[in-house]
């Protein structure tokens, strides 16, 4: 039983260094012809939109597409990061169940 709690605790040290990385690193999502771009880490957390085309600006419902097409862009990138490191944790915490992640 006091293996197992060690092993849940490493367990978990694992996974919040893990959480700690992917806030690191950063994903782009873009729009068609790059219009609006947007930043999310690897967290699926957006950190920031840009938007690099100021005519789009002037049309709102333009706008608003531009935007919801790069941020899912952007979380689809992330989820793909995210989802990879956690198989790799997975794999270096249970070696024998890693095929079950893939």
């Amino acid at each position: 039983m006091l293996d197992m709690m060690k092993k849940l605790q490493e367990a978990k040290k694992q996974m919040d260094e893990i959480k700690a990385r992917l806030e690191t690193i950063e994903v782009e999502g873009k729009s068609p012809q790059n219009k609006v771009l947007v930043t999310a880490n690897g967290n699926r957390k957006i950190k920031g939109i840009r938007i690099d085309n100021p005519a789009v600006m002037n049309d709102q419902d333009d706008l608003e597409k531009m935007l919801v097409i790069a941020i899912n862009d952007a979380i689809s990138k992330a989820d793909q990061i995210n989802e990879s490191e956690m198989k790799g944790a997975a794999g270096s915490m249970m070696p024998g169940l890693g095929g079950l992640f893939k």
